[in-house]
């Protein structure tokens, strides 16, 4: 009796119930079960591989396309980020306008940067577990618990990161600003989402937490107004001293040293006080943000030499004697 030698076919995977899918598919083509059951661990593999070398291109594209748009084009250019978007600081400022270009546009940045991120690292996690066969549903809503308990403990950051937001996209101040945040009184050095660093004249160093920052007076935006008062006493001829103080704030307002800081001639507005002892003329000078104090100081200083030749003599305490001294019989 000879024996007849038979090949037993391959035995079938449990996979190939699953009509169209990859493992019917690859053991219709192989006839290999083993090559079919690897087969769907292999396409998610090389899908998971892809989602991951594709959220890194997408986010290195974002990032560069977010970096050109915050370098400025040239010398006093605006970045292009921040064209759409209003600016109050005057171009006064000079080189602190550049700086403070600068420093908006890479806060914005860095903002839109990390929201970037987050978005398409998290769209590709989503993707990668669906890949894995993972239920999303119950990890939704896990997510949905843990970020209402972080945000009802994290709300001072969440209100100051908002406020920090509001206040770069609106340009309520920046670096080189001297601001008036309540607390504070100084010179803005650094401009952050959360804090805000500001120098005093006493050269005290401040932060200051922008959800803590109910208002803001901006001594830097647009112009300035220097406001001049000058005491005399009551024996004085005033329209003899309002003449002498108008005439030297208008020739040193066109000298070279103050034309640069002055941008209208000056203006005396007159008496401005009377007391038991003193009459107060005023004068303003408009003048480029931030320099209404240097413009102070040197007109107070000029008008008083000028009053000293003419004998405009102050209300005290020589002025209340020399008065004292009139009204003796």
């Amino acid at each position: 009796m000879a024996d007849v030698s038979t090949v037993s076919p391959e035995p079938e995977p449990a996979c190939v119930d699953e009509d169209g899918s990859i493992c019917d598919r690859v053991f219709e083509v192989t006839g290999n079960a083993t090559v079919a059951e690897l087969s769907p661990l292999v396409v998610n593999g090389i899908t998971i591989a892809l989602i991951v070398i594709a959220a890194f291109v997408l986010r290195w594209l974002v990032h560069r396309m977010i970096s050109r748009a915050t370098r400025g084009g040239g010398e006093g250019r605006v970045p292009a980020l921040l064209a759409p978007l209003r600016e109050r600081a005057p171009d006064a400022l000079g080189p602190l306008l550049s700086e403070r270009r600068a420093q908006r546009a890479r806060t914005i940045g860095s903002v839109l940067k990390s929201v970037a991120s987050f978005v398409i690292y998290g769209v590709a996690a989503l993707m990668v577990l669906d890949q894995l066969g993972i239920q999303m549903a119950p990890i939704l809503a896990s997510a949905g618990v843990v970020g209402v308990a972080i945000g009802f403990g994290a709300q001072n950051l969440v209100r100051d990161f908002l406020s920090g937001m509001f206040m770069m996209l609106e340009d309520q101040y920046g670096v080189g600003d001297v601001v008036d945040l309540g607390d504070a009184i100084g010179t803005v050095e650094a401009v952050g989402l959360r804090v805000t660093t500001l120098r005093d004249l006493n050269g005290t160093v401040w932060y200051v937490r922008n959800g803590e920052v109910l208002r803001v007076g901006n001594f830097s935006q647009g112009f300035s107004v220097a406001v001049v008062d000058l005491p005399v006493a009551h024996t004085v001829p005033v329209d003899r001293a309002i003449e002498l103080a108008l005439a030297t704030a208008t020739e040193a307002a066109e000298e070279p040293s103050f034309s640069a800081d002055v941008l209208e001639p000056p203006e005396m507005l007159g008496v401005d006080q009377i007391t038991a002892d003193t009459i107060t003329i005023r004068l303003t000078v408009k003048v480029r943000p931030g320099r209404q104090w240097a413009v102070q100081r040197a007109l107070r200083a000029r008008i008083k030499d000028v009053y000293d030749r003419e004998g405009i003599t102050a209300p005290y305490p020589a002025g209340r004697a020399f008065y004292q001294q009139q009204q003796q019989p």
